[in-house]
């Protein structure tokens, strides 16, 4: 019986901390600033639940941070599935420079020791991820294969540059129109 408590306990754990990972992903999207105890608030768990899970602003930062990356790692078999490989790389670097710009707006938290790690942790993910984009492209044809991942994410690292607004989207798209023309086949 007291198995079967600290289990629904931890599992309530578990869902809250999921819960709060998704109320602080929103909050720092529209703004790094948003307090601890807003986004306790608007998860509807007290501030002691929220430090429970996530003792200081950074490991929360943090947490989120790793958090998409998970999500964004995990969605590459649903988006080629959704769409053609080039249509998937697409959206998934667009969605990854939407992380990136939430990173960049939160400032000095993301330059500790604790965030470069969680940073380099991601990185390897990240990579096999755009191996199989990559791949799945050179496959259809829209790139050329031989392509290294690491290379790419480096070109495109203009996209988290950019701005997030409609001008800033639109620059995105012919630039990525651009970049999509070099990786194409030779020929």
């Amino acid at each position: 019986m007291k198995e079967q408590s600290q289990s629904a306990q931890r599992a309530d754990a578990a869902k809250n901390r999921q819960h709060i990972l998704e109320i602080a992903h929103d909050a720092f999207a529209v703004s790094g600033q948003t307090s601890l105890n807003e986004i306790a608030k608007r998860a509807g768990v007290g501030a002691g639940t929220l430090y429970r899970h996530f003792p200081s602003r950074e490991a929360l930062i943090l947490a989120v941070y790793a958090h998409d990356i998970e999500r964004l790692v995990a969605s590459v078999p649903r988006l080629l599935s959704e769409h053609a490989p080039h249509q998937a790389f697409r959206v998934w670097f667009a969605t990854l420079a939407d992380y990136v710009r939430v990173k960049h707006g939160l400032g000095e938290a993301l330059h500790s020791p604790a965030a470069q790690e969680a940073i380099r942790d991601t990185y390897a993910p990240v990579i096999a991820a755009l191996d199989q984009l990559i791949a799945a492209c050179a496959a259809e044809g829209s790139m050329r294969p031989g392509l290294l991942s690491a290379d790419i994410l480096m070109l495109m690292s203009f996209l988290w540059r950019l701005p997030a607004d409609a001008d800033g989207r639109a620059l995105a798209e012919r630039l990525m129109d651009v970049v999509m023309d070099g990786l194409a086949p030779k020929g």
